[in-house]
């Protein structure tokens, strides 16, 4: 169907047909667009933009009956808000962006997206430049201080809080040992290094291997 456009009295706007509301609007009211014949008003085709960029949609067509036509950003920005805009233009952004250069800020309250522009130059220890806190880019975590990459990739996800981290390394510095059945921190004062853990585990002290009637001659006792 094709815009229908009414000759009014002297002194009245011509009137067009808009094709989703079915209401006759004012020129002025209506959605120009040189990339197809279909004739729709700025409401109906900024409600038919917003809900496409609202669900992911970034190439926008004409919400004509297989038209294939599509709505540009510069052409519908007069017409649609600022939020739909702005959405719209970090998807486009997105887009363009290499996905090698894309990561996003490990913390689930900020998840910005961010750009690595360092020309292939390793990034570790990083600043949001939106919530300003630490990170590290390479395991797309927060920054975990005294740990490296490879080490910390091999934690649990409940093992890899701050508070877990700053125990870790106490324990380091106080060489302690772990309990490699339940994860428990253990501390020898004196005595031989066959340790009975608080869940029944037994293991040397030293080397956190199982301990057996035979095993002895650990160098880390």
């Amino acid at each position: 169907m094709h815009s229908e456009i009414i000759q009014s009295g002297a002194g009245e706007s011509s009137l067009s047909f808009c094709e989703i509301c079915v209401e006759r609007k004012e020129s002025g009211q209506m959605f120009k667009t040189e990339s197809c014949v279909h004739s729709f008003c700025n409401d109906c085709i900024s409600r038919h933009v917003a809900t496409k960029v609202q669900d992911g949609t970034i190439i926008v067509t004409c919400p004509g009956l297989n038209c294939r036509a599509v709505l540009e950003l510069d052409t519908c920005r007069p017409i649609m808000t600022r939020t739909v805009i702005d959405l719209w233009e970090d998807a486009l952004c997105e887009e363009v962006i290499n996905a090698s250069q894309r990561f996003y800020c490990p913390f689930k309250d900020c998840s910005a997206l961010l750009i690595n522009d360092n020309e292939g130059e390793p990034i570790i220890e990083s600043e949001c430049p939106f919530c300003h806190r630490l990170f590290c880019a390479r395991c797309s975590a927060p920054w975990h201080s005294g740990i490296e990459c490879d080490e910390f990739q091999r934690l649990n996800e409940d093992e890899r809080g701050r508070e877990d981290l700053m125990l870790r390394e106490l324990a380091i510095d106080k060489k302690w040992s772990r309990c490699t059945q339940c994860k428990f921190y253990v501390e020898r004062t004196d005595g031989c290094p066959h340790m009975i853990c608080r869940c029944g585990f037994e293991f040397c002290y030293g080397c956190g291997e199982k301990w057996s009637g035979t095993h002895g001659g650990c160098t880390r006792e």
